[in-house]
């Protein structure tokens, strides 16, 4: 079969499933568009204003499915724009497929100073990803398109970059009849290791469960298993609904740092397990029980009792089978307790934050998407807001990518139309990509931002109030009317002055089939470090 390299390359995406490419055009891909164009009724080109929205619309499509999503973009700046998203998708493991242009290959690395050019983009791509290739010679594009897409759903996904120079789309090759790309096949399971394992979780009295992004595909496994053992089950960032919010064992993070203290065995589940081994501290009385596709998380942050490099859905099942579940309902009563205890700590403290979260978990239903940003209320959340599914809290995890929240959640609700999606932001993140209303507009986005505005970078000018004695310094911010805006992009928007006043704007919002915006103006809050930055209790740091 004869193709371009161009319409191999669209036709490599819509048998692998892809049915939107999130994009900014530009001259170095126009012969892409144009096979692009052909084939519109399969794959729709959602544009962009700005090329950092473009790749953040396909990161938050991706986090809310669970199933790759592409992004395009030209070279140069136009890349170098989309590399913050780039590299929260790859601290999140998340399958970004990115088909990025390139200038002439016969003028790559030569500086002639080329429309985009920049020096060693290819370099760059591979040290922001999984795995990124440049097409340098058409006869090799399909097995290199193929193995990139192998790559970025094989074990620990990422996101992975094809680089195609602009003089090779037009280039037509003899390809191979395509086909769904299957991933890589997993490290077999070693039964003794389980079997090590299930011993070890039986003979456990205080057990606890860390789930991460990892575990986002298992959840109905890992919510059995954890009842059937009494486990507690935590998850920092991106491990949210795992664990079902109902449930007795399900903790927060503040409330499984005071149990830790008792814990004889910690379960990581797709999960670095960086705060407990870490921060939190192990001794030789904990038994450390690590699962994971990456082997080589297993012993990045200190040795587990037994670390098992595989997938979760072939141990789960087999652990299951192992395991002595006898249960310890003195322990589920502790878990109960403490977390009592500590939501009463919480509230105590963090009142005002809690309220207005409380209003938006109101009314945003169990199924509903939330997606934080570096912002008051998003730190709280992380700890304090409530989940009930897999994929309804998006969070930045440990990259922390300000800024990054109304795009990403613009990706989110084009991907799941068919249940609310919320972005909290303040006022400096906001401004970051609140260019992409005019996005949500023009393509009837039903996403449901909810800006809260204090005229500062609030984290930051708390932090120096507690900290530094009130010494602010470049923590002030002059931000807009956001009703305003929003309207003057044809957004529906409104102002919410208390949480009561956000309960009924949200219900509007969440009832109006569009883009929908509400300010929110707040003071200062109370700091929630003492919730998020927690100390060592234990032993041995790792």
């Amino acid at each position: 079969m004869t193709h371009t390299v161009a319409s191999l390359t669209v036709n490599t995406l819509i048998e692998n499933g892809i049915d939107t490419l999130y994009c900014v055009p530009g001259v170095q891909n126009d012969q892409f568009f144009d096979a692009l164009y052909h084939r519109h009724n399969e794959i729709n080109a959602l544009q962009a204003r700005h090329e950092q929205g473009a790749v953040y619309m396909a990161l938050g499509a991706a986090l809310a499915t669970g199933k790759p999503q592409v992004f395009s973009v030209v070279p140069g700046p136009g890349f170098l724009n989309g590399t913050a998203a780039l590299c929260t998708a790859q601290s999140l493991n998340v399958p970004l497929f990115g088909v990025v242009g390139q200038i002439p290959s016969g003028a790559v690395g030569k500086g002639l100073g080329l429309l985009h050019e920049i020096n060693d983009q290819a370099g760059i791509m591979q040290r922001l990803t999984k795995h990124a290739s440049s097409i340098v010679d058409p006869a090799s594009a399909q097995s290199l398109l193929h193995g990139l897409w192998q790559q970025m759903v094989s074990g620990r996904q990422g996101p992975v970059c094809a680089e195609i120079p602009v003089d090779l789309w037009t280039k037509r090759v003899e390809a191979l009849p395509s086909k769904r790309i299957e991933s890589l096949r997993a490290p077999q399971v070693n039964a003794a290791q389980v079997q090590q394992a299930a011993e070890l979780i039986s003979a456990a009295r205080h057990p606890i469960i860390v789930v991460g992004s990892g575990a986002q595909g298992h959840a109905t496994l890992i919510r059995s298993f954890a009842e059937s053992i009494d486990a507690g089950v935590v998850a920092c960032r991106t491990g949210h609904g795992v664990m079902n919010a109902d449930s007795d064992l399900c903790l927060s993070n503040p409330a499984a740092h005071r149990l830790w203290s008792q814990c004889d065995l910690v379960l990581g589940l797709g999960t670095r397990m960086f705060n407990q081994k870490k921060l939190w501290g192990t001794d030789a009385a904990l038994k450390v029980v690590h699962i994971d596709i990456d082997k080589e998380v297993l012993s990045r942050v200190g040795k587990p009792t037994v670390g098992i490099h595989a997938d979760l859905a072939d141990v789960l099942p087999l652990l299951i089978d192992h395991v002595n579940a006898s249960g310890n309902s003195e322990w589920r009563q502790q878990i109960v307790k403490t977390k009592s205890v500590v939501k009463t700590e919480i509230e105590n403290k963090l009142l005002p934050q809690l309220e207005w979260l409380s209003a938006i978990r109101d009314v945003l239903p169990r199924e509903g998407i939330l997606v934080d940003e570096l912002t008051q209320i998003g730190f709280v959340a992380r700890f304090a807001f409530p989940c009930f599914e897999p994929r309804t809290f998006l969070s930045t995890g440990y990259q922390g990518t300000l800024g990054w929240g109304i795009a990403s959640a613009l990706g989110a609700a084009h991907a799941r139309r068919d249940v609310p999606v919320v972005s909290i932001a303040g006022d400096g993140g906001a401004l970051f990509t609140i260019s992409e209303l005019a996005t949500a507009v023009h393509h009837n986005i039903p996403l449901t931002v909810i800006v809260m505005n204090d005229h500062a970078y609030g984290n930051v000018r708390g932090i120096q109030r507690d900290d530094y004695d009130g010494r602010y310094i470049a923590s002030d911010l002059s931000s807009p009317d956001f009703v305003a805006l929003a309207k003057s992009f044809g957004v529906t928007a409104e102002r919410a002055e208390t949480p009561d006043d956000l309960r009924s704007c949200l219900q509007r919002a969440i009832a109006h089939k569009g883009p929908n915006l509400i300010e929110v103006p707040v003071s200062d809050f109370p700091s929630p470090w003492e919730f998020i930055q927690l100390p060592a209790v234990r032993g041995v740091q790792g």
